[in-house]
């Protein structure tokens, strides 16, 4: 059976959608109320370019939410959990958002792009309402709203070589998250050592939605001799390498979980003499221990499609001990690999763990993230 999505007026297209059409994108998905592509209509070979060449994303999606004004540097340090008071200008962080039930509720990458400016690059839920709703309520003097700025990504091992094509040498020396405002044949956009992978690679914030094509097709260009190929952020490569995913791993309306579940507790910074939103809660969840943690499964069976919807892990009892949240088939490690959560008082992980799919059973083991070490 098929069926047709049609693009309403709440779903907006990106500034490189007409791009992407053109390049031939066989399914999209939706992201911050925007398109974005899913693949390109051969997955495996997206993913063998991300792992060993070079490929490029339409991630404009990633929607950046502006913070400026006298109170940012404020506003930033009470959303956030981490401790970003002495974050200089051209430093990036990845900043964990909790609600005040110590939920996550995004997990951001924060760019301070000036003294009281700042932007949030922001996974999938609506944290411009949260973050004006915040400021208002305590009378803060900011001015929070999405700017023109559209990311584009280029990933993979042979990313820095075309980045550096087009903008020269400076670029290798860019630290993880450091970024710098430049221009790209009188294109203005931030460069960025960033990106949804483990493999290396560099984001182009764009600052002119209205040249997106035109940015999109100068990449295109400069990548030609190294192979690059336009793709998607890849479920298979972020699995295998043990990438959170907010939304996948967790989300506030289906399955709610907290940095320390979701292996971000590191990222809670108690000691901070600002306070932040969940800190209660989050101290009262540290002092009682997370209930579950995040895991990595195994499913035994041959290979079976790739899944994005979740399903309960049981044990021998029948009893409910943990949700399997996604899962591929990796041709690296000849299995199912999934990601999900595991309640702590499930120690022995050679327990008889089992998943219904399909009206099936199938076996699973839980192993330790990530499946692959760097």
């Amino acid at each position: 059976m098929s069926i047709q999505v049609g693009i309403g007026p709440n779903n907006r297209k990106s500034v490189y959608f007409d791009a992407t059409i053109e390049d031939g994108v066989a399914c999209f998905s939706v992201y911050n109320h925007m398109f974005i592509p899913a693949h390109f209509g051969d997955p495996d070979a997206e993913y063998d370019s991300l792992i060993n060449g070079v490929v490029m994303w339409d991630v404009a999606a990633q929607r950046q939410v502006e913070i400026s004004g006298s109170d940012a540097g404020w506003l930033i340090q009470y959303l956030t959990t981490r401790d970003v008071g002495d974050t200089k200008v051209g430093q990036g962080s990845y900043v964990p958002i909790c609600n005040h039930a110590g939920n996550l509720i995004n997990d951001p990458v924060l760019l301070k792009v000036g003294s009281d400016r700042y932007w949030l690059s922001i996974a999938d839920s609506d944290i411009e309402l949260w973050a004006s709703a915040i400021a208002a309520e305590r009378g803060l003097d900011v001015q929070v709203f999405e700017p023109d700025v559209s990311p584009l990504a280029i990933q993979g091992p042979k990313a820095e070589a075309v980045v550096a094509a087009l903008f020269g040498d400076w670029v290798r020396s860019l630290k993880h998250f450091g970024f710098k405002q430049t221009e790209l044949q009188g294109i203005q956009l931030i460069l960025a050592r960033s990106g949804w992978s483990k493999q290396g690679g560099l984001e182009l914030y764009l600052q002119e939605g209205k040249r997106g094509i035109e940015l999109w097709n100068i990449v295109k260009a400069a990548g030609m001799s190294y192979g690059i190929r336009p793709g998607a952020p890849n479920d298979k490569e972020r699995i295998e390498s043990g990438l959170v995913s907010y939304g996948a791993d967790g989300r506030l309306q289906a399955n709610p979980c907290n940095p320390f579940e979701i292996s971000l507790g590191k990222l809670v910074n108690f000691n901070k003499e600002d306070d932040f939103v969940g800190r209660a809660a989050l101290l009262q969840i540290k002092a009682e221990g997370p209930k579950r943690r995040r895991v990595g499964y195994v499913i035994s069976c041959d290979a079976i499609p790739a899944s994005q919807h979740s399903l309960d892990v049981v044990n021998s009892k029948g009893e409910v001990v943990g949700i399997l949240s996604e899962w591929i088939y990796s041709e690296r490690f000849g299995s199912n690999l999934g990601v999900g959560m595991i309640i702590n008082e499930t120690i022995d992980i050679s327990e008889n763990l089992n998943i219904t799919w399909e009206g099936q059973p199938y076996r699973v083991k839980i192993k330790e993230l990530p499946f692959i070490k760097v």
